[in-house]
């Protein structure tokens, strides 16, 4: 602890150094960075002819190591510590004759300008710029200045540093305007773990004559495991770049000593194109009691499969990794945009990096298990990429689900992990009477999905559920015929579809205020138009507002509706509730929908709000406006249905709602036409609550 200095601005004095190395003696000192991790960078930036300037030598042994290794002689090392420069002549001049010490401040060298080809530092800048003073700034400025002035044109500057931020920030910038290539190499880890956890950097820093005018400019990063530098569109990505890699190596220092008491998220991107190409969870389960074979494994997400709660929610992986037996379990997410090369491929692809995220205790050369859903890594094929100005970049995918079962699905980019509308792919269907193929004609893949929807499937269990409200209409001993239904959000249509189907004396009015979701729906996803289905491409505010206000717009658009959904979404994703957009559930517009609903009405809401108090705030106000109000939570899920009528005469009790759902179910199940067992709307209405 002696040898430490009293404050930061120590590091810049002479006297302080010659302190240091007196007392520490003939023992060298290497910051960080040992010779061998160091030597694949300094081998491609350091010639055996070039002349070498080492700044700040202190008492190291890296320019030892590079004369003896025969990577370069000419090497000439600085310092400001006539004690510590005197023990490395003594230690050095007879053996390495090529190579000398001088007692020299690398801010005012005595060398001609343009002398070498290469100067090396070795935290020499980390030392120097212990702060952002404008005294230290000054020196960084002058040393600068003095490697700019001795390096020829083309000669590199290159500097081993820890990378804290406000040193990396100075370098890049001030040769990044000097007009100078910047790219910054991270030094691949020895492994030791407790020797240092902050990854260690070299920048490297090629002089070049500064061009006036806006002539392109060059700045890159080289990860440790890649040869091939990156390029960065500017000097804060490339900074924001390297501090993801300190945090990775924190993270990964923090995980290998102790369990996760939460779940950790990162992404791995492609080294191409930067874009995420894994999602992985750390999930540690404390319950599991260790042993030889269960410390950790790795679990690959069927592509398509993400979304899913098991897989996409917390307490989902933590069931997952509680059932498949280890103490750590790493899930996987693999991404739309990547393209992937089996189960094989991807187990070569991460082997390395997963090991970095081991947990404590695992014994060395352990097996580590890469586990998935049937082995395989499930499919998934991008039908059709688009952006549009109200809801962003979109795409549309068929992914597999379980068994042979495939399924298509819109997603919004910006809230990737969500599914705002899924359909179930009709399997193809052999013609009777069809002769069988001849062995030499190429049979269809088995990855290739079908085309056809299956317009009788709900995927969605709240619009199953939002369907099994409707059988709160109609009076007590009869269920719903001739209805009016507004759906406002339209999506892929299934919700709007079903209806129209089944009902078979329903008109139902589909309000939807993106167009794009209109084509989409239409060519993707099976949804047509006809007499009793009509689309109006509008914002439901202002359509719900007309209503209310003009009583009737057409023939075709009654006064007055048997039911009105909302199954809309939020485009500001801000705010805690995801649908419906708040001003959808102010009182004065729910006033409105009131207003259009008949008497013995019924207006479903799809709510998915994570803030408690805003969903109080909003459960408060439906309650102000409807006297009936009754509320079906989806098991595992975000989304609560409420239901709500405008008058408390409509009341009924669970054993009556559970015989009205039986009795619509009954109705709707009609010879010839697919009904599924998920449908059953009586054990939908099982845990309907009065609020």
């Amino acid at each position: 602890m002696e040898l430490l200095p009293r404050s930061p601005g120590e590091f810049g004095s002479a006297r302080y150094w010659d302190r240091f190395f007196r007392q520490r003696g003939q023992r060298p000192f290497e910051w960080y960075g040992a010779f061998p991790e160091l030597c694949p960078v300094l081998h491609k930036y350091v010639r055996p002819r070039d002349k070498v300037l080492v700044v700040g030598c202190g008492n190291s042994e890296l320019s030892e190591q590079m004369y003896d290794v025969g990577m370069c002689e000419d090497i000439i090392n600085i310092d400001i510590s006539e004690a510590v420069i005197r023990q490395m002549q003594e230690r050095s001049g007879s053996t390495r004759p090529k190579m000398s010490y001088l007692l020299m401040d690398m801010l005012q060298m005595d060398f001609p300008d343009a002398h070498f080809q290469v100067v090396l530092d070795k935290g020499t800048l980390d030392a120097l710029l212990t702060d952002e003073e404008e005294a230290t700034i000054a020196k960084v400025d002058q040393m600068f200045a003095e490697i700019s002035r001795v390096l020829q044109v083309g000669g590199r500057y290159l500097c081993v540093s820890l990378a804290q931020a406000h040193v990396l920030k100075k370098a890049v910038e001030y040769f990044f305007q000097e007009g100078w290539v910047v790219r910054i190499h991270q030094v691949a880890s020895s492994g030791d773990k407790q020797q240092f956890v902050l990854p260690v950097f070299v920048y490297v820093m090629t002089k070049f004559r500064k061009i006036p005018g806006s002539a392109p400019q060059i700045l890159e990063i080289c990860p440790e495991e890649q040869d091939k530098p990156m390029r960065m569109e500017s000097a804060e990505r490339l900074v924001a770049a390297v501090k993801d890699r300190q945090h990775y190596a924190l993270l990964c220092s923090q995980i290998s000593k102790s369990p996760c008491r939460e779940q950790v998220s990162l992404d791995l991107c492609d080294k191409e194109s930067g874009k995420p190409r894994y999602t992985l969870h750390v999930v540690d389960s404390p319950s599991v009691k260790p042993s030889r074979d269960n410390h950790f494994a790795i679990f690959i997400i069927p592509q398509g499969r993400e979304t899913e709660w098991l897989f996409g929610t917390e307490e989902g992986r933590r069931q997952l990794a509680a059932s498949a037996g280890f103490g750590r379990l790493l899930t996987v997410a693999l991404h739309r945009e990547q393209h992937y090369e089996g189960m094989a491929g991807i187990q070569a692809e991460l082997s390395g990096k997963v090991m970095e995220l081991a947990p404590p205790g695992l014994p060395a050369q352990q097996q580590v298990p890469f586990l998935s859903v049937g082995g395989d890594i499930g499919v998934r094929m991008v039908r059709h990429c688009d952006t549009s100005p109200l809801s962003g970049e979109y795409v549309v995918e068929d992914v597999k689900g379980d068994g042979s079962c495939y399924f298509r699905r819109l997603i919004f980019l910006r809230n990737r992990n969500v599914v705002q509308s899924e359909a179930r792919l009709l399997a193809p269907t052999p013609l009777q009477g069809q002769k069988k193929r001849r062995k030499d004609k190429k049979k269809p893949s088995p990855a290739e999905p079908p085309g056809a929807i299956d317009k009788s499937y709900l995927c969605c269990e709240h619009h199953k559920a939002m369907v099994a409200g409707l059988c709160l209409l109609g009076g007590p001993d009869a269920l719903p015929g001739e209805l009016a239904v507004l759906v406002v959000g339209l999506g892929g249509g299934s919700l709007p579809l079903f209806v129209h189907d089944y009902f078979s004396q329903a008109r139902v009015a589909v309000v939807e205020i993106d167009p794009s979701m209109l084509e989409v729906a239409t060519h993707w996803f099976g949804f047509s138009q006809g007499d009793r289905m009509r689309v109006h491409v509008s914002d439901g505010l202002d359509y719900v507002a007309k209503l209310a206000a003009e009583g009737t717009i057409s023939q075709s658009i009654p006064a007055q509706y048997d039911a009105v959904m909302f199954d809309v979404d939020s485009k500001d994703l801000t705010v805690g509730m995801s649908c419906p957009p708040p001003a959808f559930v102010e009182k004065p517009f729910l006033q409105k929908v009131k207003t259009i609903l008949k008497p013995g009405g019924v207006f479903v809401l799809n709510l998915v709000c994570r803030d408690a108090r805003l969903k109080e705030s909003v459960l408060a106000t439906l309650r102000d406006v409807f006297p009936l109000l009754y509320a079906r939570r989806i098991e595992g899920e975000v989304n609560e249905i409420l239901f709500c009528q405008p008058s408390p005469e409509g009341r009924r009790d669970p054993a009556e709602l559970g015989a009205r759902a039986r009795a619509l179910e009954g109705a709707l199940r009609q010879p010839g036409r697919p009904w599924d067992s998920s449908y059953a709307l009586a054990d939908m209405l099982q845990a309907v609550h009065i609020l």
